[in-house]
């Protein structure tokens, strides 16, 4: 009954749901306080006060047509204040016109790469990278192209990348603050890379989107600013989502900005509302388009974060791991302290921890592990991972 895609899909399951689930199985088997599970990315913190109290409020209003079909691009109402508000972030002149409302940002992503590829042509990631983004290029028939970060940076190799890029490059996809690293990419990186682009671009009289996914943007830490996409790239769209930001995985809300001056941009901008309704998501949720229209300049509070990943961190580094401090997200992806990363997380099931091997990021020898979990598990974990360490170290 199962096609030979899902069936091959399902035979490599993402390892990030593979540790999660194994993690089901220790908790029912030692106990939650004795298993430590550093393996999803999924806040454990509430959404902030002024997103339950519009919520309740929009409940409460009895406005009309709340929960009835809109435009499949979303609520114009609801496009015009995002769009207001990146223009106020960017000084880009952007309008309601160039927002689409989505199911989260994974949604998001799709339509995009629904709308612009057919089949062989090619996305590059710059690895590590999310796994799901594989998944999401080979549903349109794309093709994905690698080209490795530095390991000392974790930043992009301009380098390398003009040497990825052929007549058949379609998109560049970016995500920063990165899941897994949290390294942010810097303003001279992106700029080096806007060059990159510019010069292939000539060359195979092409043009290259750059589709920046962006759900951490507003979790970073000391004092560190994300460079926007859209003052250093034209043609450029924006893919996000509250998830993270406002705490909101399960409501699958965000939105794609299209840069107003990208090449046909209007057309783009047609082609991914086409795009929104054929794919079966027929428009982002209407309540929660309404809660965050009024939620924008609200933010969870990132300092719980920072003091888990300096908790972190610090003991990791004294128990002799090697790691790249990150500047955002909320993932920390040491070395591992073997070649074998994945030998090396089955190692770590010893001791009820759960973490990710880099392989499943397309980075091996590395290992990501997730801090957006509670500080108490944080704090019992360390006695766990002194044993690990002490195997290796």
């Amino acid at each position: 009954m199962l096609s030979d895609w899902i069936s091959a899909r399902m035979a490599s399951s993402s390892w990030i749901r593979a540790m999660f689930e194994e993690g089901e199985k220790r908790r029912k088997l030692y106990g939650a306080d004795r298993v430590f599970d550093f393996s999803l990315g999924n806040p454990d913190t509430e959404p902030p006060a002024g997103v339950i109290s519009a919520l309740k409020d929009l409940i409460n209003s009895h406005e009309p047509n709340l929960h009835k079909y809109m435009n499949n691009a979303g609520y114009p109402d609801v496009r015009g204040k995002i769009a207001a508000h990146i223009h106020q972030e960017t000084d880009i002149a952007i309008t309601e016109k160039h927002i689409i409302m989505t199911c989260g940002a994974a949604g998001g992503l799709n339509v995009i790469l629904k709308t612009i590829l057919n089949p062989d042509d090619e996305v590059i990631l710059f690895s590590p990278y999310f796994p799901e983004y594989l998944s999401y290029i080979e549903n349109y028939g794309g093709k994905t192209v690698v080209s490795p970060c530095s390991r000392d940076t974790f930043e992009p190799l301009p380098e390398d990348l003009e040497k990825r890029i052929t007549h058949s490059t379609k998109a560049i996809l970016l995500n920063s603050p990165n899941n897994p690293t949290g390294v942010v990419y810097s303003e001279k990186t992106l700029r080096e890379v806007a060059e990159v682009i510019h010069r292939k671009e000539k060359e195979y009289n092409i043009n290259i989107l750059v589709i920046s996914d962006e759900p951490y943007t507003q979790l970073v830490y000391d004092g560190v600013t994300v460079p926007s996409v859209f003052n250093t790239f034209k043609n450029s769209v924006i893919v996000t989502s509250f998830s993270k930001s406002l705490a909101l995985p399960g409501e699958r809300i965000g939105y794609i900005a299209i840069h107003p001056d990208a090449e046909d941009s209007d057309l783009l901008v047609d082609g991914m509302i086409l795009s929104n309704r054929i794919l079966g998501f027929v428009n982002a949720p209407s309540l929660f388009q309404k809660v965050i229209a009024e939620c924008l300049e609200e933010k969870i509070n990132t300092e719980l974060y920072r003091e888990r990943r300096d908790f972190l961190y610090n003991h990791l580094i004294d128990l002799g791991f090697t790691c790249i401090k990150p500047k955002g997200a909320f993932y920390l992806f040491p070395k591992a302290p073997i070649e074998d990363d994945i030998k090396f997380v089955n190692r770590a099931l010893k001791y009820n921890i759960l973490l990710v091997p880099g392989t499943g990021f397309g980075c091996p020898g590395h290992i990501r592990i997730s801090y957006s979990v509670d500080m108490s598990v944080i704090r019992r974990s360390i006695p766990a991972f002194r044993a690990l360490a002490k195997e290796f170290y």
